[in-house]
């Protein structure tokens, strides 16, 4: 298995050679197999050890066991003991979601603090079958049937390619001691079931199940580039980039026979559920939108447009006192007394002071607003004025308002109003310049 192992490495992570490894190490079989041949390879590595107290003296006697192997070994050893049941119970999420998250945010806080290049985990191919069976039942896309990956960003899993009887044979030919998880024999949990219940069963009707799968899960992978390779390729076509949003061309979209897929791709990692509301969004009506919990998809004419969800204030308005020179919240903004007003243009005006009543408000729009736009004779409502300029729902929402005494003095960074600008009788010219 170390010959196996090595050739592995060398093939597929020859990058790991002069690197600093952590080795995430429970105590229990896989893992250490895992820290028994890198130990041999001569890697340089350090073990990342987590005590999640489920357990009791069992969970400290894991403890115990692997920081003694470290110690006989000199092996650097790190330690982390959580509460799991009460994070479990104030994040209201399982304790198996909940020790996944603890285990992976500390071992990334470690690799910064330590200064270690990768984590290697004991993941092994009967949990990669184990993954695919559980994501079948479940329901998923193409990605979710390709198995555990053997890379994620710094976490690598070398064990891929041995299977769970490869591991056993490693133990009791090199008489390894390990630790048994007690809760391993338990079928509360979804993954146990999967392992003690159906694998068996699909062993026995193929006994090279393992063998197939791998060839399986190869399969599966390559489809996966292809898909991803044409959604990039589309995605040039179809979407555009601007600023903090992605706006998707509905109408290109929909000449695209299987248009779903490609928004799946797209919008996969923004998290959102309600898949068949976004599909159902392309051919909407404007101002129809969809959530997820830190992203908006909004359909407006003819665009999908995502942009991230802001954190709102609870303040409707802004105020600027007599005398203040900046304002850097909501926007930022300049007010100065000048005498040269060559220089107007959409983000920067001149008005005459003595209109103004201090102090000013910025506030977004509402419904009803109007303004006189500079240059025009009488009023207009600001929704037509959005309408005549193009604006974009999400354009429209995002708007801010500068007002005197409830009348508007610039629509910010578009039109200033007529009833404020300079005369041939002011006697006190200010610039207003938005940055």
């Amino acid at each position: 298995m170390l010959q196996k192992l090595q050739l592995h490495l060398n093939a597929n992570f020859p990058f790991l050679q002069g690197k600093r490894l952590f080795l995430a190490v429970s105590g229990g079989m896989d893992s250490m197999v895992l820290l028994q041949l890198f130990y041999q390879l001569n890697y340089e590595i350090a073990v990342l050890h987590c005590n999640f107290s489920l357990r009791n003296l069992e969970s400290d006697g894991d403890e115990d066991f692997v920081k003694q192997f470290c110690e006989e070994n000199q092996i650097p050893i790190f330690v982390q003991k959580f509460d799991t049941k009460q994070f479990a119970e104030d994040a209201k999420v399982s304790i198996q979601v909940a020790a996944r998250k603890l285990r992976y945010d500390w071992f990334y806080e470690q690799l910064t603090d330590e200064n270690f290049d990768y984590i290697l985990t004991a993941h092994h191919l009967d949990d990669s079958l184990e993954t695919f069976l559980i994501n079948l039942t479940r329901g998923t896309g193409l990605e979710g049937l390709t198995g555990i990956p053997a890379q994620n960003d710094k976490i690598i899993r070398p064990l891929l390619p041995f299977s769970r009887t490869e591991i056993e044979s490693y133990i009791q030919g090199n008489n390894l001691q390990w630790r048994e998880d007690s809760s391993n024999a338990s079928d509360k949990y979804f993954r146990n079931k999967v392992r003690h219940a159906i694998v068996p069963v699909l062993k026995e009707l193929n006994p090279n199940l393992l063998s197939s799968f791998q060839n399986t899960v190869e399969n599966l992978q390559q489809a996966q580039s292809l898909v991803e390779d044409a959604s990039k390729l589309v995605y040039q076509i179809v979407v555009q980039e601007e600023d903090n949003q992605l706006k998707i061309n509905s109408i290109e979209l929909l000449k695209l026979p299987n248009y779903a897929a490609y928004l799946y791709q797209w919008l996969k990692d923004f998290g959102f559920t309600a898949w068949q509301d976004i599909y159902d969004l392309v051919t909407a009506q404007s101002g129809k939108q969809v959530f997820s919990n830190n992203y908006i998809l909004l359909k407006d004419r003819d665009f999908l447009i995502l942009y991230p969800k802001e954190n709102h204030t609870t303040e409707l308005e802004f105020f600027v006192e007599k005398g203040i020179e900046e304002v850097k919240f909501p926007l930022n903004i300049t007010f100065c007394n000048v005498s040269d007003i060559s220089n107007a243009n959409s983000n920067c005006i001149f008005v005459d002071q003595d209109f103004i009543k201090f102090p000013l408000t910025i506030r977004k729009w509402q419904e009803g607003d109007y303004f006189y736009p500079l240059g025009m004779q009488g009023k207009k409502k600001l929704s037509k004025y959005f309408k005549d300029e193009k604006m974009s729902l999400l354009e429209k929402s995002n708007q801010w308002l500068l007002c005197s005494n409830n009348e508007i003095v610039w629509v910010i960074g578009k039109r200033q109003d007529e009833r404020f600008k300079i005369t041939e009788k002011t006697n006190h010219k200010l610039q207003i310049k938005l940055y």
